[in-house]
């Protein structure tokens, strides 16, 4: 499989300046990729994608690429409004979504509030809808040690050396996961859309067809909130990725990147 052609643009939203990511092989019809933490690492399932289409793959906003550089925004609608501006930019009517983790999150959102501008919605390992016994203030205070063991299904493995290179010493180990997994998230606290005021009582707005994908091991983000998302989401259907924990796109790219590809192109 030949690796796509990647450039590099830096735009400029009412949040600061944007870093988008390219891949390009051939022509195809527009999908945007939201990552969650270590978004570069995602290159080869983008490359897959960008056989078949033109894979836009924004940072988060004002960070230029750099996590360290997430400013605070104020609100849900201010970030939504972002992305917006983003996809008019780069002249996007109504891409195809792909949302990883908290990307996963952002992509559903995007779809709920402003149903005309997504045809279509993938959600893999979304962190989208926290449950009551599993508050996120548990999973912060887990430390590396802790977090990867139930995050990967492989913890020594490739993916999960890829994603979390640590720091030997343990409080720099914990203060760089924090900064790796939680850098916007912990900046603005009401993006968690818990279920009483949160996407929950949204999501039912959705109008693309949706493709949930889970990995089976995932223990971040456990596979029952995949039929969370499938009951909110009657236009859904959902793959649960065997041998794959929390990025299954990378642990099970062989079985994910066909799948999502048939699915953009129904």
């Amino acid at each position: 499989m030949n690796k796509s052609n990647v450039s590099k643009t830096v735009l400029k939203t009412m949040n600061g300046r944007v870093e988008s990511h390219v891949h390009q092989a051939g022509s195809g019809p527009p999908v945007v990729f939201l990552h969650g933490a270590g978004g570069p690492t995602w290159d080869p399932f983008l490359d897959d994608l960008a056989e078949h289409f033109t894979v836009y793959a924004p940072s988060l906003p004002g960070t230029e690429g750099d996590p360290d550089a997430v400013r605070e925004i104020r609100g849900l609608w201010e970030l939504m409004l972002h992305y917006y501006e983003l996809f008019d930019q780069l002249g996007l009517n109504s891409p195809a979504v792909i949302g990883h983790s908290f990307g996963g999150m952002l992509a559903a959102e995007l779809a709920s509030t402003n149903p005309e501008r997504v045809s279509k919605l993938v959600l893999i390992s979304s962190i989208g809808l926290w449950r009551d016994e599993q508050p996120v203030e548990d999973w912060m205070r887990l430390t590396p040690d802790k977090l990867i063991p139930l995050c990967f299904y492989e913890p020594e493995g490739k993916v999960a050396t890829e994603i979390f290179k640590m720091p030997e010493d343990k409080i720099e180990r914990q203060d760089e996961e924090i900064r790796r997994s939680w850098s916007l998230a912990c900046s603005a606290a009401f993006i968690w859309p818990i279920p009483e005021k949160g996407l929950t009582r949204r999501i039912h707005r959705v109008k693309a067809p949706g493709f949930i994908v889970w990995g089976k091991q995932d223990g971040l983000v456990p596979p029952i909130y995949a039929n969370d998302f499938k009951n909110l989401l009657p236009n859904s259907e959902v793959l649960i990725v065997d041998k794959a924990a929390h990025v299954p796109q990378l642990e099970r790219q062989d079985l994910v990147s066909p799948a999502v590809i048939k699915f953009l192109n129904q």
